[in-house]
């Protein structure tokens, strides 16, 4: 069976506070679009029940060891818990870019987990998917549900709220520079904003979001990267109704009237997508 990972983008990003554990409590609204990935799962013998198999992937190049992609990781937590689970080959193709914020290696994950589930009849609730995914990264169960989200704790806490952008299209952006995460977080001072991300979601006129949604690993990383501040003016230059980056970037994207996109040059290696 083959499956599309969607990607995501973040509409503000608030750091509120470290926590004793390490990581941060933050607050994102996750929106699904539709940039996506290929996911193919088939089963390998009726009776072969080894918690190894054969992974492949095409595309994007992704870091590491195929061993520890997050889909090979989905499967062997779905194997600890359901023995039975057979033998299976995958194979990843890769579009969404990596490590850009788009939140591209949670979704195969996610769909990893939700495809297991529904290919070998496992019979896994929502909930438990959810707990699941939590064990693979922060954004991953967002993509169990894949609507959109209010999000908090470490982006694992989810608030399914209505918004509709089809009146709109995104212009997605990524130069292809790495951004240190964990640099990033050490330049962001936590704060209490007098707004939440929800409430500005929900009640603020859509045209007015330029001013008061904010992501807060822009200030930690635009002095770093002007190239990807660069990207966010040229997209207010041109009309956007709203610019971001995504996540802790280092893509940025720009909404605007479906009409009304604008035509631009980016370098030849940029990644852009419109949607």
């Amino acid at each position: 069976m083959i499956v599309f990972p969607n990607s995501k983008i973040n509409l503000g990003l608030r750091i509120l506070r470290k926590r004793e554990d390490g990581y941060h409590d933050l607050e994102t609204f996750f929106y699904p679009v539709a940039i996506k990935d290929a996911l193919e799962i088939t089963q390998q013998g009726l009776h072969e029940h080894s918690s190894s198999f054969p992974f492949t992937q095409s595309g994007a190049p992704i870091k590491g060891q195929p061993t520890s992609n997050l889909c090979v990781r989905a499967y062997k937590l779905l194997k600890r818990d359901f023995p039975h689970l057979p033998r299976i080959k995958m194979h990843l193709h890769k579009t969404i870019p990596s490590g850009a914020g788009l939140g591209g290696g949670s979704a195969d994950a996610a769909f990893t987990l939700v495809l297991l589930n529904q290919m070998f009849h496992l019979g896994i609730p929502q909930e438990k998917l959810l707990d699941y995914a939590a064990m693979l990264g922060s954004d991953c169960p967002f993509f169990i549900i894949n609507k959109p989200c209010y999000a908090t704790g470490r982006g694992e806490i989810l608030e399914e709220v209505p918004l509709d952008l089809s009146a709109f299209k995104i212009v997605v952006v990524n130069p292809g520079i790495h951004v240190d995460t964990g640099l990033a977080f050490l330049n962001i001072t936590p704060t209490q904003p007098a707004q939440s991300v929800k409430e500005i979601i929900t009640t603020v006129p859509f045209e007015r979001w330029k001013d008061v949604l904010v992501n807060d690993f822009e200030k930690a990383i635009f002095p770093h990267h002007p190239e990807i501040a660069d990207l966010k003016d040229a997209f207010y230059s041109k009309g956007a109704v709203y610019a971001s980056m995504s996540g802790s970037g280092s893509t940025v994207y720009g909404i605007f009237p479906a009409e009304q996109v604008p035509s631009f040059e980016f370098p030849e290696n940029y990644f852009v997508r419109i949607v």
